[in-house]
């Protein structure tokens, strides 16, 4: 999927929507929000991902409302107890959400019964940050480039192993993806986390994972080869790693999205007012380098952008679960 021609063929001009946001911004301050601290919800435990990009985030909004900003780990469920909890707070833009656009996404459609939907419950608030994934092999593979690992794959199906976090994590739904895109079949051994799932790739147990750019220290200590990324563009994070479509795999483009959400119908003002000081934040060199030091590129852009990637990411995975037939751990 082309999230840049997404962005640049369907919304406004950025110049005319900051314009209109900077001044719903204005209107909401003048009304006074916030009046009192303001909560963050993360669908994880403290150390992750959605975590450190709060962290990040809460301290210049903090700053600039002159009110605390909470954060609050609610952990559990593939993020789904997290998403109930804001789903389900008043829209009156106190209580937000942070977490991956494709974990939300994965997640809404590997859990029956939710209380929610993974659109209609939330209010597009902003993009924090878009990354690559990378696809990383050991050491011992013998393949120095997609197209190899590809061709190794039609020689010995399924005697290539890819590691995960589990079933239906989002690792394991692209090497699916990148199977069925190529014509392959891959092992995968699913373990329990990140972590677990990267010390059995570094020790050789499995031949590559879809990783975050996390696995670049490990890429740049030659403990492991970086084959590809899943950006449309060559990433700053990993440079001099072709993108997918160089690699002779067209059109598999699938970023990692952090993104600001809120219950449904929090009020155009209290959004627009988040989202100008958000972007204004995400343009400061210092916002940069704090988040490409843990492995992130600030993104920023409107709410429509925003739901449109919500509604491309939840298409897409509620297609790959139903072809793969995912079944909860």
């Amino acid at each position: 999927m082309n999230y840049l021609r997404l962005r640049n063929s369907i919304f406004l001009p950025r110049m005319l929507v900051a314009i209109a946001a900077l001044a719903a911004a204005s209107t909401a301050w003048s009304q006074g929000f916030p009046s009192k601290p303001v909560k963050l919800i993360i669908p994880f435990p403290p150390g992750g991902a959605a975590d450190a990009i709060a962290r990040i985030v809460s301290a210049p909004l903090a700053t600039e409302w002159k009110q605390p900003v909470i954060i609050e780990n609610r952990s559990g469920a593939g993020s789904t107890i997290a998403a109930a909890f804001v789903a389900a707070s008043a829209p009156d833009g106190y209580t937000l959400y942070i977490n991956g656009v494709g974990v939300h996404a994965v997640s809404s459609a590997l859990y029956s019964n939710l209380s929610y939907d993974p659109i209609k419950s939330f209010t597009p608030i902003a993009t924090v940050s878009m990354s690559p994934f990378i696809f990383v092999v050991h050491p011992g593979v013998k393949a120095t480039s997609m197209k190899e690992l590809i061709a190794l794959a039609r020689v010995k199906p399924e005697a290539l192993s890819y590691s995960s976090s589990g079933n239906g994590a989002t690792p394991h739904l692209m090497s699916e993806m990148l199977a069925r895109a190529t014509g392959t079949k891959f092992l995968h051994v699913p373990f329990k986390g990140t972590a677990p799932a990267m010390v059995a790739l570094l020790a050789g147990q499995v031949d590559f994972q879809a990783a975050d750019v996390s696995a670049m220290p490990q890429v740049k200590a030659g403990k492991l080869r970086a084959l590809a990324v899943t950006s449309e563009k060559r990433s700053n994070l990993v440079p001099g790693v072709p993108t997918m479509a160089e690699s002779g795999v067209p059109d598999f483009v699938v970023p990692s999205i952090f993104a600001i959400l809120g219950p449904a119908n929090v009020p155009r003002d209290i959004v627009a007012s988040i989202n100008a000081h958000l972007n204004r934040f995400l343009g400061t060199e210092e916002m940069r380098k704090s988040l490409a030091a843990q492995g992130f590129e600030p993104h920023g852009g409107t709410p429509a952008e925003l739901a449109g990637y919500l509604n491309l990411e939840v298409k897409r995975y509620s297609q790959i679960v139903r072809e793969v037939g995912v079944k909860i751990d």
